[in-house]
C-alpha cells in the first residue's frame, strides 16, 4: 500500500485482560469505517459421559490393563471371601462343637498356600507348563479312581468325592480335574493346530472328547453333577476357540443335553432340586428349604445390609452358609451394594480373561486362558444363579469366595496363569521392561556440585 491509499484499519476486540484493566479499543482514522475481525466462537465441549467413556476405553487399551485387572480382582475377591467366611462360618463351627474360627483358619491357610501357587504360576515358563500337563492329568485321573476305593473315599452330603489326607484335612480331586482338563486340552489342541489338523473333525474331537468323557464318568460316579457341568463348559470353550464347525458344536451340545437330562431324570434328589427352581415356599418335607432361605437372606439385606456378622439366616436357618450359599450371606450382611460389588469384580475378571485370550498369538495361551475364563465364569453363574433361584442348586462353590481349600488352591493357580499370560503379551512385556525391577522413587535428579573454584 502507498501513502495515498493507506490500508484499511482493522480493529480487533479487546482481550479479556484488556477489558479487565480498562484498556480502550483503538479507533479508526477519521473518514474511514472501522472493520472488525469476527470473534471466534469457542468449540463446544463434548458431554461428560462420552468423554468418560473415551477415557475408560483408552485406559482399557493400555498394555498392562489386563495384567493389573486380573491380579487386582483375584486378590480382592479372595480377601473379601476370607472376611465372609469368617462371618458366615462361626455359627456352623460352634454347632459342631469346634472353635469359632475353625473354618476361617483353614481357609486362611489355604489362601496363603494359594498365594504361593499363584506366584509360582505367574512365573512358570509356558514350555515347562506344557511339559507338565500330561503327568498332571494322569495324577488327577489316578486320584479320581482312588476316591472310589472303599475305605479311601469320604462321603460328604451324599457325594463321594473326597480323600482324607490326615486330621480334618481332605482333598477333592474333582476340583483339580478342572485345571488338568484346561491345560491338557489346551496343549493338545495347540499341538494339532501347529500341524494344521484342526480342520478335520476327527482330529478336533479325538482324543479330547474321549479323555474328557473319562474324567466326566469318574466324577459322576461320585455323584458330583455340578462339577461335570463346569467340565463340560470347559470342553465347549476349547472347541469354540479351536474353530469347531457350527453343526459339530451343536451336535456335541445336543448330546451333552440329552445325557444331562438322563442323569437328572434317574436321580430323585436331582429331580427335587429341579422342582425347587423359583420356589417361594419350602414345600412338602421342606425339600426347598435351602433355596427359599437363600432368597430370604438376599431379600432381608436391603440396600446396604444388616452389617457384617449380623446375619440371621446363618443361625441354623440356611444350610451351608459358608460354602454354596455364602453369596446369600453376603447379600444379607452387605446388601445390594455388596452383592453388586462382588458381581462387578467377577465381571472385570472375566472380561480381562477374554481380552488375554483374544490378544495373544500363542495358541496354547489362547486355549488355556479361554478355558480358565470359561471355568471361572460358568461356575460363578451356576452358584449365583442357584442362590437367586434362577438355576437348580448344583452344589458348586463360588470361585475364590466360598470356603474350601480344595477349590481355592487350583483356582488361585489358574488366576496366576492368567496373570502370566497377560504379562507375556509383547506390548505388556515392553511396558514392564521400561519400568525396570522394583519401585522407582519419583524424585528429581540432583546435579553433583562442582568444588569451589572449578568450572
Amino acid at each position: 500500500m502507498t501513502a495515498e491509499h493507506p490500508a484499511p484499519f482493522v480493529a480487533r476486540s479487546a482481550s479479556p485482560g484488556a477489558r479487565r484493566t480498562g484498556a480502550v479499543r483503538p479507533r479508526a482514522p477519521r473518514g474511514e469505517a472501522a472493520v472488525y475481525a469476527p470473534r471466534r466462537r469457542p468449540r463446544p465441549r463434548p458431554p461428560r459421559a462420552p468423554r468418560l467413556l473415551a477415557r475408560l476405553r483408552r485406559a482399557w487399551d493400555r498394555p498392562l490393563t489386563a495384567y493389573y485387572v486380573v491380579m487386582g480382582t483375584g486378590l480382592l475377591i479372595t480377601l473379601l471371601g476370607l472376611v465372609m467366611v469368617f462371618s458366615a462360618s462361626q455359627i456352623q463351627a460352634l454347632r459342631h462343637e469346634l472353635p469359632a474360627t475353625f473354618y476361617f483358619r483353614k481357609q486362611l491357610l489355604a489362601a496363603v498356600l494359594g498365594t504361593v501357587l499363584l506366584f509360582i504360576a505367574s512365573r512358570v515358563p509356558v514350555r515347562l507348563l506344557r511339559a507338565l500337563t500330561y503327568p498332571f492329568l494322569a495324577c488327577t485321573v489316578a486320584l479320581l479312581v482312588l476316591v472310589q476305593v472303599p475305605g479311601v473315599g469320604v462321603e460328604v452330603n451324599g457325594s463321594t468325592n473326597w480323600i482324607a489326607v490326615g486330621g480334618s484335612f481332605q482333598i477333592q480331586p474333582s476340583e483339580f480335574a478342572k485345571l488338568a482338563l484346561v491345560l491338557w486340552g489346551g496343549d493338545l489342541l495347540a499341538r494339532k493346530g501347529e500341524k494344521r489338523l484342526l480342520t478335520q473333525w476327527r482330529h478336533l474331537l479325538i482324543p479330547l472328547v474321549p479323555g474328557a468323557l473319562l474324567v466326566f464318568g469318574l466324577v459322576m460316579v461320585g455323584g458330583d453333577m455340578g462339577t461335570v457341568m463346569i467340565l463340560t463348559a470347559i470342553v465347549f470353550a476349547l472347541l469354540w476357540l479351536a474353530g469347531a464347525p457350527t453343526r459339530l458344536f451343536v451336535g456335541v451340545l445336543a448330546t451333552a443335553a440329552v445325557l444331562g437330562a438322563l442323569f437328572i431324570a434317574t436321580s430323585p434328589h436331582r429331580m427335587d432340586r429341579l422342582a425347587c427352581l423359583g420356589a417361594t415356599d419350602p414345600g412338602p418335607g421342606d425339600r426347598c428349604w435351602q433355596a427359599v432361605h437363600g432368597i430370604y437372606a438376599l431379600a432381608s439385606g436391603g440396600w446396604f445390609g444388616s452389617g457384617l456378622g449380623a446375619s440371621a439366616e446363618k443361625w441354623g436357618e440356611l444350610p451351608e452358609p459358608h460354602t454354596d450359599f455364602i453369596f446369600a450371606i453376603a447379600g444379607e450382611e452387605l446388601g445390594l451394594a455388596g452383592t453388586l460389588s462382588v458381581l462387578g469384580l467377577f465381571a472385570a475378571l472375566g472380561y480381562a480373561g477374554i481380552r488375554v485370550a483374544g490378544r495373544t498369538e500363542d495358541p496354547f495361551v489362547r486355549y488355556a486362558a479361554g478355558g480358565v475364563t470359561a471355568w471361572l465364569m460358568v461356575q460363578t453363574v451356576i452358584n449365583i444363579g442357584a442362590v437367586l433361584g434362577l438355576l437348580p442348586i448344583a452344589g458348586v462353590p463360588l470361585p475364590l469366595f466360598s470356603y474350601g481349600g480344595s477349590a481355592l488352591l487350583p483356582t488361585m493357580f489358574a488366576v496366576g496363569l492368567l496373570i502370566a499370560f497377560a504379562r507375556s503379551d509383547p506390548a505388556a512385556r515392553a511396558a514392564l521392561a521400561t519400568r525396570g525391577p522394583g519401585l522407582k522413587w519419583k524424585t528429581k535428579r540432583r546435579r553433583a556440585r562442582t568444588p569451589s573454584g572449578e568450572r
